[in-house]
Formats: C-alpha cells, sequence, structure tokens
C-alpha cells in the first residue's frame, strides 16, 4: 500500500481527444498504469496513474490540456471476493470515506484498487496496520 500520485485530465468530448493524450505520452515513453474515463455534457475526465507523472504533467500543460494532480492510495490485494469489502469496513473504523475508486486487471491472483480518499497521506499507516491484520 503506498500513496501515488493521479492525474486528472479535462478533455473535450469529442472523437479523437483521448486518443491525442494517448498518443502524446506513448510516445515519450510513459506508461498508463491505471485509467478511468467518466463524461459530462461537454467534457470528459479522464483519471490516471501513469509511471512518471511530473513528466507526463508537463507535457501535457505543454500541449495544452488541463491536468490536476491528487493523491491516491494504491491498494494490491488478493483477486478474492471480500477484499474491498475489508477495506471499506476498515475507512469506517478511523472515520475516512472514499470519493471514488478505480482498479486494474488482475495478475498473478493480484489487483491493485486506487482509492481517493481525503487525507489519504494522514491515514495511510493507520490503514495499513488495519488492513495487515
Amino acid at each position: 500500500m503506498r500513496i501515488v500520485k493521479q492525474l486528472a485530465v479535462f478533455l473535450e468530448n469529442q472523437p479523437g481527444a483521448l486518443l491525442r493524450v494517448t498518443e502524446d505520452l506513448a510516445k515519450n515513453e510513459i506508461n498508463i498504469l491505471a485509467i478511468s474515463v467518466s463524461d459530462t455534457v461537454d467534457h470528459a475526465v479522464v483519471r490516471l496513474v501513469v509511471d512518471e507523472p511530473k513528466k507526463a504533467i508537463h507535457l501535457l500543460g505543454e500541449a495544452g490540456v488541463l491536468v490536476v494532480e491528487n493523491d491516491l492510495v494504491e491498494v494490491d490485494v488478493a483477486n478474492d471476493p471480500g477484499q474491498l469489502t475489508r477495506i471499506c469496513k476498515t475507512l469506517e473504523t478511523i472515520d475516512s470515506n472514499i470519493e471514488y475508486a478505480y482498479g486494474s486487471a488482475p495478475k498473478d491472483g493480484r489487483s491493485l484498487i486506487y482509492l481517493r480518499i481525503l487525507k489519504a497521506e494522514s491515514i495511510l499507516e493507520q490503514l495499513k496496520s488495519e488492513i495487515s491484520k
């Protein structure tokens, strides 16, 4: 479990907008580790976890793309039923809330879950100790 940087990228809701972002990242050898896309009436919010967030922010900013950086908690869990329930119960006991979450595909029986939690850094140690019980 660790804190990772997420990039929230705001794009016009039009064909090719996400393509341009992914092409720019690929050309600059920035790997997308996790992605979530949600749309609104006039724009899309693309949430990315990448292997080089500072480089990606600079690159996208130069391209005129609005990027907001946030901390997420990355939780490595067994790909078994009830794992998210354990996390939610733990967060409830420490009076913390998940604003949003997304995950990665299972690999070798493990999955990564990305959680946006207010004050993530301050609760990380407590969360680690509670989940490891």
